[in-house]
């Protein structure tokens, strides 16, 4: 897959599929989408106002942009952890699977193929 044109699409789709009131990593969409973490994080910054971007966060729960993502947050029931620093993935964590169960589907790539 990589990270050629159709790796904004990609992205953007996968981070589209992630539940209300859930999260998932950099990496975890990295995964559904074929490409690595820094390059969803790049793609957030540049596209990000076209999904719910304030769903993703590093593998630790921690969101770089907390303070822009907490409406969002309070409005999804996404607690903020002890420390402020973001949310607890054990929580909130979307299931990875079911994920990229939604985005084949989604993508049309039932194979996971891309």
């Amino acid at each position: 897959m990589g990270s050629g044109p159709g790796a904004v699409d990609r992205v953007l789709l996968a981070v589209a599929m992630i539940p209300a009131g859930r999260v998932a990593s950099y990496g975890d969409i990295g995964r559904v989408a074929g490409v690595g973490p820094r390059r969803v994080g790049s793609i957030l910054r540049e596209h990000g106002d076209e999904v719910p971007w304030w769903r993703v966060l590093s593998a630790s729960g921690e969101s770089p942009v907390l303070d822009a993502a907490r409406p969002h947050w309070d409005a999804e029931g996404i607690a903020v952890r002890r420390g402020g620093l973001g949310c607890r993935m054990s929580v909130y964590r979307a299931d990875p699977h079911q994920l990229a169960a939604d985005y084949a589907e989604a993508s049309g790539d039932r194979d996971g193929l891309g």
